[in-house]
């Protein structure tokens, strides 16, 4: 309860009307009557030093009520202490307990301090509010006081974290207990019952809590979570889970306000300082207005106060007493027409109850070459924009920093306190500046505003909370999980948990996790998969940094990922391959960081085979100049390598350096590649190396197309369609190239339609994609405009997620505009095929022979300015933007 400014008008009149009648037993009895000066004597009892500023908070609040505080003091007095405060507890009327840490001390001759001994003296009909500073470590013998005194039925306690809190606590219940005393000794004896319930007589608790900030981009949550608190029955107990700093309380109490007017009464139970069991339910019977008298269970009062009436109870913060869950479904049993809606970073568990995952904002999909506009539109960015108003008016989100904003915010992960936090460093860094200082987040998010719980004043203080209340096997599993970089399988943690001392049982220890909303879950074409929000992660990976076991983590870690690679190379192929890339890409950063980790520890052979299996995957999702990269590392380290290590990784790195722009490629260590894979005896391999060599031949200046066809034809030979129909398709397209070069293009369709065919009865949709390009190509190439091809290989290109192939395709229909006379269409598709190629880093030379004499015979002619300025807009365009035109009415 909490009393309003409007008492301290009033007081002095009730004081003096109820000074007598408080420790009565009915209201048969014929109050004292006082003189004017005589007030309601109100005893404090508490430890002197470590309490102080207690003592004075309680004094305010006792004299604000225009009472008498009673506060021992060793003074000077010609009395025993014992006595005095004998003396001072026979005058008083009220008894307040403050209670910390120490027991107090114990007078010479004495067995108990005076602390426990005040009290004991205290009549047992005296009213006592005890109220428990938390959090404490607490001495021995003040732990079993508090025990006594939550078992005593005569005494109603309350947690609390600050004097602040303790005067506004202290000075609402003492006009309470005046209010419900007052009714008291008013009431009829048939109305007693319904008196000592604590009913409707009590004054209403307080507002709802109003945030010092909006909740922005949750209009779909909070109409969900409205949806369900309108149904009669079925959802009247509602969770929202998260993690710390995802924005539950404030959704809560948004959704709470909204929802008033269905209800008799809404309430704000704030369960921040509750720390144990015990302390839950008055605490709920706190905020419905009903006290804890004494003389009945508590929820029995609670049901004769609410039973019939329809409330809707907020109980906030409810993780640290997540094991008195069970109370929740019995106070809904006592209160049948009531709703529960709570915030928690842990499930309750509870049959009843329907849990709402509260998510991270939306995010901008991409930032690059986006406008302003479609970044604004996202709800992160723009609560990063509000909140950096918020201490400098001048920001705005524009088309300079828009890009910066939202890369800061999906590294932020959508977490609006995160978002928050990083947007009042605007005052003195600028987004981009902000950007660099993001490798690691969690120094950038700090705040010392004076209204943001302690908890909440760090993102690591947030989350360390939440790992505090982890069992210790899901705080050992949490630690080592640090090893992780990105998304991860259950087959991932199983691997990095095996051996471990600490649990037998893994899924146990993840499930705590994710019910701690420390993890998040999702399926990927029906395998778990699990994450962690960025700033959880960094505390996650330095709590692991001095885990004795990383050592042989971090290699468990990297093997799995080994093995991942051999398990998943035949799936990249065919029907199954777009399952493939999505599940490799969920664990990319995983197996990034791990392939690097065997690189520092010399262990080249397991890597470079494991990338070369994974070729289609580098190649379709635009990774190659990274596997390339890797390459590098191995062959630059100068230890001997294995005869088929080195010849992947001349190959690869050959082949991406064919497909970057730069100097004419040597052909000696792709030659040496071939020779190796022959001698080891793969022929697939070597059919792959010689594919390169014969690309490489037709790069040569003049290029060597003869040479270029017969290593082709031999890559043929060693791969045939029936033992791999993915790589014979490739092979068998790369004639079709040579036959272009040539100008051959008859030669080159029917080649090309063959592929196409091939690929479809293969069910592979990058080699049907490859194929639809060069059957395209090879139209051009006769004269024969036919979009429709390169419109059908842009859609299974964007499904792949294969970005490089948007530039071919963008090119084929450019020239596709260009031959058939729309010369502002050309220009604007060739212009968006130059910025995909920028985007991406690679330029394929052999595409240039299809669109490129169309570009020169238009240079050439009088639309040369207008075709030169519609290829500067197509440059300027969005990804989407250029998806958009390429896929319109026109594409044919």
């Amino acid at each position: 309860m909490r009393g309003g400014p409007e008492w301290h008008h009033v007081a002095p009149v009730v004081v003096h009307a109820l000074v007598g009648g408080l420790a009565v037993s009915g209201p048969s009895v014929a109050p004292v009557i006082r003189t004017p000066d005589h007030r309601l004597r109100v005893f404090v009892s508490s430890t002197l030093r470590e309490l102080e500023p207690e003592r004075v908070a309680a004094r305010r609040a006792i004299e604000r009520l225009h009472l008498a505080p009673v506060m021992f003091e060793l003074g000077a007095r010609p009395h025993p202490p014992r006595e005095l405060y004998r003396a001072y507890l026979a005058q008083s009327d009220v008894f307040v307990g403050v209670y910390w840490q120490q027991y107090g001390w114990i007078a010479p001759g004495e067995e108990l301090s005076g602390l426990e001994d005040e009290y004991r003296l205290a009549p047992r009909e005296m009213p006592k509010l005890i109220y428990l500073k938390q959090p404490a470590q607490r001495e021995a013998r003040l732990a079993g006081l508090m025990s006594r005194i939550r078992d005593d039925d005569t005494a109603s306690y309350t947690p609390f974290a600050t004097a602040d809190e303790l005067e506004r606590l202290i000075e609402a219940d003492l006009a309470t207990l005046l209010a419900e005393r007052f009714d008291a000794s008013h009431a009829s004896s048939a109305s007693s019952a319904s008196s000592t319930s604590g009913a409707d007589d009590v004054p209403m608790a307080e507002a709802l809590p109003m945030p010092s900030t909006g909740v922005v981009g949750r209009d779909a949550e909070v109409a969900t979570l409205l949806g369900w608190l309108a149904q009669d029955a079925g959802r009247r107990l509602i969770t929202l889970v998260g993690p710390g700093g995802i924005g539950k309380t404030r959704l809560a109490l948004e959704v709470a306000r909204r929802a008033h007017d269905r209800f008799d009464r809404v309430t704000f139970v704030a369960l921040e300082h509750v720390r144990e069991d015990r302390d839950v339910l008055p605490a709920i019977a706190r905020g419905l207005g009903v006290r804890d008298m004494g003389d009945r269970p508590l929820l029995d009062r609670i049901a004769i106060a609410r039973t019939g009436r329809r409330d809707l109870i907020l109980l906030d913060n409810f993780e640290q007493v997540v094991s008195s869950a069970p109370l929740v479904a019995t106070l809904l049993t006592a209160l049948p027409d009531a709703k529960v809606m709570v915030t928690s970073r842990f499930r309750l568990r509870l049959r009843e109850e329907h849990v709402f995952d509260v998510d991270p904002l939306d995010l901008p999909s991409d930032p690059v070459g986006a406008a302003s506009a479609e970044i604004m539109a996202a709800p992160a960015v723009r609560l990063f924009r509000d909140r950096a108003r918020a201490v400098d008016p001048r920001f705005d989100v524009t088309d300079d920093n828009a890009a910066d904003v939202a890369r800061i915010c999906r590294a932020l992960d959508g977490v609006p306190l995160a978002i928050e936090l990083a947007a009042t460093r605007i005052r003195v860094l600028t987004p981009s500046a902000m950007l660099e200082r993001l490798d690691h987040v969690l120094p950038l998010l700090v705040t010392s505003a004076r209204d943001v719980p302690e908890r909440q004043r760090t993102i690591r203080a947030t989350v360390e909370w939440s790992v505090d209340l982890l069992g210790p096997d899901a705080r050992a599993l949490f630690t080592r999980l640090g090893v992780f970089s990105g998304d991860f399988s259950l087959a991932a943690v199983e691997a990095v948990a095996a051996g471990a001392r600490w649990t037998a049982d893994v899924l146990e220890a993840l499930l705590e996790l994710v019910d701690g909303s420390l993890l998040r879950q999702r399926d990927a074409a029906g395998v778990p998969f699990f994450s962690m929000l960025v700033p959880v992660r960094e505390i996650a990976a330095a709590r692991f940094e001095h885990d004795a076991d990383a050592p042989s983590v971090r290699r468990a870690h990297a093997e799995h990922y080994v093995r991942l690679a051999v398990d998943t190379e035949p799936l990249l192929r065919g029907a199954t391959q777009l399952g493939a890339l999505d599940r490799l890409e969920a664990e990319r950063d995983n197996i990034r960081s791990g392939y690097r980790h065997l690189i520092a520890l010399g262990d080249s052979d397991a890597v470079v085979d494991a990338v070369w299996r994974l070729l289609l995957y580098w190649w379709i999702r635009n990774l190659l100049p990274e596997a390339k990269a890797w390459m590098a590392d191995v062959l630059d380290a100068g230890a001997r390598l294995a005869d088929r290590t080195r010849a992947i990784a001349l190959a690869l790195s050959a082949w991406v350096s064919l497909l970057q722009p730069g100097p004419e490629v040597d052909l000696a260590p792709i030659e040496e590649s071939a020779a190796l894979f022959h001698a080891d005896g793969d022929a697939f391999s070597e059919g792959c190396a010689l594919t390169v060599l014969s690309i490489a031949c037709t790069y040569r200046s003049p290029p060597d197309l003869d040479r270029a066809e017969a290593v082709q034809r031999r890559a043929l030979e060693l791969v045939t369609a029936d033992r791999d129909p993915t790589f014979h398709a490739f092979f068998h397209a790369g004639l079709g190239t040579i036959e272009l070069f040539r100008g051959h293009g008859q030669a080159a369709l029917a080649i090309a339609e063959d592929v196409v065919a091939a690929a479809v009865d293969s069910g592979d949709r990058f080699v049907e994609a490859v194929a639809l390009t060069n059957a395209g190509w090879a139209r051009l190439a006769v004269g024969d405009a036919r979009p429709e091809l390169f419109v059908r290989a842009l859609e299974l290109s964007l499904g792949l997620g294969f970005e490089d192939g948007m530039g071919y395709e963008l090119e084929g229909l450019g020239a596709c505009a260009a031959l058939l006379g729309d010369i502002g269409r050309s220009g604007i598709l060739l212009g968006a095929a130059e910025a995909a190629r920028t985007r991406t880093g690679m330029s394929d030379l052999r595409a240039r022979i299809t669109h490129l004499p169309f570009v020169r015979q238009i240079l050439a002619s009088d639309g040369a300015e207008r075709f030169e300025a519609a290829r500067a807009q197509g440059r300027a365009m969005s990804r989407t933007e250029a998806v958009s035109l390429a896929l319109g009415p026109a594409a044919g």
